[in-house]
């Protein structure tokens, strides 16, 4: 027996591959002992995970940018953690690390697991641990090389950002503003919309739940949209492909709206204004950038240090609430970077 026999893992495993909205029944729940690591390895203690649209993607057999789980599989999802025990030469007991640690109590690996699945530790310095699973994790790095990189602002150019009280939303949002581009964020409901434009400062936000998308393009980009950031497809995508300027770049990084059809995917109907625009549609996925993530991190981390960059975390508490907890990315109940707080009493905010 280990020293840390005593311990339970608590684990959801993908038990089938969901028809639309996942259910409890797609789940099934499982513990076993903590057993210390292998050789050269670590055995890491979850405190939070971080619940992202993706991982809806992750459940669906087919191809993609990554192989789906596995049924029986532990359910894949990033997180961070603290070392409880290592004979890994770049981990210690106590190191705070983020990774792909899945949705469970505890993770294991061997020096091979550690580096497939991005193990690295975090600067608690730079950001809180909630911080680190929104602006500085892989949301806040989908937003600064899906902006940056691919859609390539200019001062003065008109950036619209669906999902924008969002994870990547968010932060593609005030990054625009720092570049000196004009921002119209696109969310569902009041509320969002006003925290979009009185916290984050977005010049404008298009409540889409109140059926203004049309309209709200009209008045907010009289000159029309030069880079169009889309984290929800369907028929916003849409929308915004009618109001393109000259050149204009569109950046697909997400499609939430469609990620529970039972039918086949919607495309887009109005494609054919790319060509009348000379416009650029181009996907990104940011696992090709993790070469270049500490550059993110280092940049991202001065804005907030300075003020001029926020980020809002929906927490919520117990591993045991993960399938409602992921359920809410898609009925749009999360307001901001959703959450799951595994360990209780872990000073996520501070």
């Amino acid at each position: 027996m280990t020293e840390f026999a005593q311990r339970t893992n608590r684990q959801f495993r993908l038990a089938r591959r969901p028809v639309g909205m996942p259910t409890r029944d797609d789940w099934q729940e499982t513990s076993e002992p903590v057993e210390a690591p292998p050789v050269g390895g670590v055995l890491v203690q979850t405190l939070a995970l971080s619940l992202d649209p993706a991982m809806r993607g992750w459940m669906n057999e087919g191809k993609s940018y990554i192989a789906p789980v596995g049924i029986g599989e532990v359910m894949r999802a990033g997180g961070i953690g603290r070392v409880l025990a290592s004979s890994h030469a770049g981990f210690s007991v106590g190191d705070l690390v983020a990774g792909a640690l899945g949705v469970q109590a505890y993770a294991s690996f061997g020096p091979a697991e550690a580096s497939r699945a991005g193990l690295a530790r975090i600067d608690r310095r730079l950001g809180t641990i909630t911080q680190w699973l929104n602006v500085l994790g892989m949301p806040g790095m989908t937003a600064y090389f899906g902006l940056l990189d691919v859609g390539q602002p200019k001062p003065g150019d008109t950036v619209v950002v669906s999902g924008a009280a969002g994870a990547v939303g968010q932060t593609v949002g005030q990054l625009a503003k720092i570049k000196g581009c004009r921002v119209v964020g696109i969310a569902g409901g009041r509320a969002k919309c006003d925290w979009v434009v009185n916290e984050l400062g977005f010049d404008a936000c298009i409540d889409y739940k109140a059926g203004q998308v049309r309209a709200g393009l009209k008045e907010h980009c009289p000159r029309g949209v030069d880079i169009y950031f889309d984290n929800v497809g369907g028929d916003i995508l849409d929308e915004v492909l009618a109001r393109l300027a000259m050149h204009a770049r569109i950046v697909i990084c997400g499609a939430i709206s469609q990620y529970n059809n039972t039918a086949p995917v919607q495309g887009p109907r109005n494609y054919l204004s790319l060509l009348v625009h000379r416009a650029r549609m181009q996907g990104m996925v940011v696992f090709d950038y993790t070469d270049r993530f500490p550059q993110a991190v280092a940049e991202l981390s001065g804005y907030l240090r300075d003020g001029r960059l926020k980020s809002r975390e929906d927490v919520v508490q117990g591993l045991e609430q993960f399938p409602e907890a992921l359920n809410r990315l898609f009925t749009g109940e999360n307001f901001g970077k959703l959450v799951l707080q595994v360990v209780q009493d872990a000073p996520l905010t501070a």
